[in-house]
C-alpha cells in the first residue's frame, strides 16, 4: 500500500479503538518498553498525542524513563510555519501548552534545544514497517529533523497495529530503531 493509502486506512482503525481499549494497548505497550535499557537516555524528544486523531499517548513511556533516570528532562516539538521545520524545546512542570494550526499542543516560552544534545526520540507515527520505515502525517517534520541530529540518537516509534508494506519508501525516509506494539519489540 502507499503511504496515503495507509494514513487513510489506519487512522480509521484507530479512530474504532475504544477508549479501553486503547488504554489496554498503551499499557501492554509500556510493558514492552520497560524491557528496553533506554532509560539512561536524559534528553528526550516527546510529543503530545493528537486527541482528535486517537493517537498513541506516549506519556506512561515518559514517566518511566522520569523513573529510572531523575535527570531525565524532556523537549517538545514545535512547527515553525514560516521556515516549515520542527524545533523542539525543553519543558518543565511550569510550561504552558497551546494547541497549534494542526491541533496538536506546543510548548509556549520555553527554551529551545540544539538537535545535537536529543538522545532519544519518540517519534509519532499512523503505521510501521517490517524493515522500520513509518507513515507519519504526511509533512516530514521528524524526517528532516533527525537529520539534524547526532547519528547515534534512538529513534522509537509506538504503534497499536502490526507492521504493514510501505510501497513508496524513498530517500528522504528516516528508520526507526525500535517500534514498540503491545506485543513485541521490532528492532531494526
Amino acid at each position: 500500500m502507499t503511504k496515503a493509502e495507509i494514513r487513510i486506512q489506519y487512522k480509521q482503525k484507530r479512530r474504532k479503538l475504544s477508549l479501553e481499549e486503547k488504554d489496554k494497548l498503551e499499557d501492554l505497550m509500556l510493558i514492552q518498553f520497560q524491557k528496553l535499557v533506554l532509560y539512561e537516555n536524559s534528553s528526550i524528544l516527546t510529543y503530545a498525542p493528537i486527541k482528535v486523531q486517537n493517537e498513541y499517548d506516549p506519556y506512561l513511556a515518559e514517566c518511566f524513563c522520569m523513573f529510572k533516570n531523575r535527570g531525565a528532562h524532556f523537549s517538545f516539538p514545535v512547527i515553525d510555519t514560516v521556515t516549515d521545520t520542527m524545533k523542539v524545546y525543553e519543558v518543565d512542570s511550569n510550561t504552558v501548552f497551546k494547541q497549534n494550526a494542526y491541533g496538536i499542543a506546543e510548548p509556549k516560552d520555553a527554551t529551545l534545544v540544539q538537535p545535537s544534545t536529543i538522545e532519544m526520540i519518540f517519534v509519532p507515527l499512523i503505521a510501521f514497517s517490517t524493515n522500520g520505515y513509518r507513515v507519519g502525517y504526511g509533512k516530514g517534520y521528524y524526517d528532516k529533523f533527525i537529520k539534524l541530529c547526532d547519528a547515534n540518537v534512538v529513534k522509537v516509534g509506538f504503534s497499536f497495529f502490526e507492521p504493514v508494506a510501505i510501497d513508496d519508501i524513498h530517500e528522504a525516509d528516516e528508520k526507526l530503531d525500535f517500534c514498540i506494539t503491545a506485543n513485541q519489540i521490532f528492532t531494526f
